[in-house]
């Protein structure tokens, strides 16, 4: 069989069960979501393999067809992989499909998973002060009848709210198409999830600076309860048109 001809997932998962060049073999993407998958799901695989090893299934990386995509890469490459990186959520809610290192690969995500305390902190201090920038431009532009540019400012800053809110729980942002999963199961703590989503939603949709500046100032009080007074304080008096009028 090469790397052009059709290749199932099922056919390729017994493939690399039986190479003992093959550690590791994870699931992600909607495959790993459950209650996501449809008609045009794929099968999106990480094929892991032990460093230094050689192996005849190299020829399928880069295989990608309507059924199955591959990336195939060594341990260290895997460990590498999404940190940082769009990847990391994708891979910090993949399934494995098997571990033949007793748990090492199982390790490897959990770490991608949590955001250590010190990369949490910075990123969140960076979405938040992107965040208030945006949300400034936004409530501005509404007040000086710029329409269009303030639904755009609020568009761009609930984009800028779920990175500060993800990175305050240590988590790396889900995709847009697994928010609604992910809050679904594991809650922002300190969040209500209807009341966040219904706010984001209409925040996008409208630009409603009522609705911004009451959802900021909840997000103010959290953040200033993990520590970010400093990047709060330097907006000085440009916080008074993002509170609550």
């Amino acid at each position: 069989m090469t790397a052009q001809e059709h290749l199932t997932y099922d056919a390729f998962v017994a493939l690399a069960a039986a190479d003992p060049a093959v550690v590791g073999l994870v699931l992600k993407g909607s495959q790993a979501h459950e209650g996501m998958t449809t008609e045009h799901s794929d099968h999106d695989l990480y094929v892991i393999l032990a460093d230094g090893a050689t192996t005849e299934l190299t020829r399928f990386t880069g295989h990608r067809t309507a059924e199955l995509d591959l990336v195939v890469l060594s341990l260290d490459e895997f460990r590498a992989a999404g940190m940082p990186g769009f990847e990391r959520y994708a891979l910090a809610r993949a399934r494995i499909v098997f571990d033949r290192l007793g748990g090492v690969i199982a390790q490897i995500l959990a770490d991608k998973a949590h955001l250590a305390a010190d990369e949490a902190f910075h990123a969140a201090g960076s979405w938040l002060d992107a965040y208030a920038n945006s949300l400034y431009r936004s409530v501005k532009n509404d007040r000086d009848g710029h329409v269009l540019a303030a639904r755009l400012d609020a568009a761009d800053s609930t984009r800028f709210l779920l990175e500060l809110l993800f990175a305050l729980d240590r988590r790396p942002r889900p995709y847009n198409k697994y928010l609604e999963w992910e809050l679904a199961r594991f809650p922002l703590p300190g969040w209500d999830t209807e009341l966040l989503l219904d706010a984001a939603n209409h925040i996008s949709a409208t630009g409603d600076a009522s609705t911004q500046r009451r959802l900021f100032a909840e997000v103010e009080a959290a953040a200033r309860r993990a520590g970010h007074d400093a990047v709060l304080d330097a907006w000085g008096e440009d916080l008074g048109l993002m509170r609550p009028q």
